[in-house]
């Protein structure tokens, strides 16, 4: 837990011929020989009916191939400290990525690889935001596919504007997000698959980057709709925060921005720059009271598929800084999720593989709680039949009073948020 994760190459390439689509990620590109030699490993492999999904070298790098639909190959290259764990999901986020915007048909039945070349471009800003990590250090829906939520401190008003206005725009899939976090969402879109969810966020923070108010643009849904696309409407209300509803061929994007936008949000606008305000400080409503030693945590509703997470940078001069904290709090939750605690969601059975060795021996038996120590800071994570809840202290925290701790913070949050 100690060393930072090196940056992470992406490969693209046909499954068939081995052809390069893209390569994304890394300080410098990787050579085409060596790009040549890890697809040809795995195809030695395929040949002798071995399925070779990732490999570790001694020097610490990382290699994971995956393919999708007997027709694109993606591999992800870390030079360290890269879990396979992590590189997996980005190889299956990528895929995904890839079929919200272009649609599985236009990726599995591709004849011209060189117009596929250049359509595949326009998936690269949703790539490279997964890719860029430090970009955005608070999001780890990628990595949990849980999305990641702000708790308003009065979430009522924005629920039922938000039900009003995705009723108005003939749709039942209605989003609010406020600083890149879900706030608010309709029953409809918390049913979908909870990586449809991260990824649609992910693509709003994209789009949110971009100078246009608004937008509107086609979108596959991985799981629920890979091959009919739908429109999702994008509008920013302020900046950091937009709304979003995915709908079919009405209504049209001006008729919502010139008729609907004013009616159900202008009177809303003191409350957004108050959610605003507040979630860039901590993603928490102000009655939710921790103890001052968490210097950051990751709480996941194991039923519904939500997270909320938050770091603050106080504590003594030995604390690690607020990034660091981040990264320190993804290293500790795919330490907890390889080793001892059950991962939920249908990807969980694919993802077995990735299971440290000595997991196989506790087939009877279930951890509560783990804890770790390091130089930096003291770990601990806590599992319940409804929760998972991961967090930091501080190396002057006791480490016999890291349950309690653990146990005060998760009862401070469910009991003011009911989360």
């Amino acid at each position: 837990m100690t060393h930072q994760d090196a940056s992470i190459q992406l490969v693209c390439l046909t499954a068939s011929s081995g052809v390069p689509l893209f390569t994304r990620g890394g300080s410098r590109q990787l050579p085409f020989s060596i790009i040549g030699s890890l697809n040809g490993v795995h195809m030695f492999g395929s040949g002798q009916n071995v399925a070779l999904s990732g490999c570790e070298s001694h020097g610490g790098g990382s290699v994971a191939w995956r393919l999708f639909q007997d027709s694109v190959m993606l591999m992800a290259v870390s030079a360290g400290g890269g879990k396979r764990f992590h590189l997996r999901r980005l190889l299956d986020n990528v895929w995904s990525c890839m079929v919200m915007v272009l649609g599985q048909d236009e990726l599995t039945n591709a004849r011209n690889v060189e117009r596929l070349k250049r359509d595949l471009r326009s998936c690269f800003g949703l790539i490279d935001e997964l890719l860029d990590e430090e970009r955005r250090p608070g999001v780890l829906g990628h990595l949990t596919h849980c999305a990641d939520c702000l708790l308003p401190p009065d979430p009522a008003p924005l629920h039922e504007a938000l039900r009003g206005f995705a009723q108005a725009a003939e749709s039942e899939f209605g989003c609010l997000m406020i600083g890149g976090r879900v706030a608010a969402a309709t029953e409809m879109w918390w049913r979908l698959a909870p990586q449809e969810i991260v990824l649609l966020s992910a693509l709003t923070r994209v789009l949110s980057d971009s100078a246009a108010a608004s937008c509107d643009c086609p979108v596959f849904l991985p799981r629920g709709s890979p091959t009919v696309a739908h429109r999702l409407l994008r509008f920013r209300l302020l900046p950091g925060i937009e709304v979003c509803v995915l709908c079919g061929p009405t209504p049209s994007l001006r008729h919502v921005e010139s008729d609907l936008l004013g009616r159900f949000w202008s009177p809303l606008a003191d409350s957004l720059r108050g959610c605003l305000a507040a979630g860039e400080r901590r993603r928490l409503p102000p009655s939710v009271s921790l103890r001052p030693d968490v210097l950051a945590f990751l709480l996941v509703n194991r039923e519904n598929r939500r997270s909320v997470s938050g770091a603050w940078t106080g504590g003594d001069a030995t604390s690690p800084s607020g990034t660091r904290r981040w990264e320190l709090l993804k290293r500790f939750y795919i330490f907890c999720v390889t080793r001892y605690f059950k991962r939920d969601g249908p990807e969980a059975d694919q993802e077995e593989g990735d299971a440290e060795d000595f997991v196989h021996g506790f087939s009877s038996h279930q951890p509560f709680q783990c804890y770790l120590v390091s130089d930096e800071c003291k770990s601990f994570a806590l599992q319940t039949p409804e929760h998972q809840l991961f967090l930091l202290a501080p190396l002057t925290a006791p480490t016999f009073a890291l349950g309690s701790i653990g146990t005060q913070t998760l009862e401070s949050i469910i009991t003011a948020t009911g989360f």
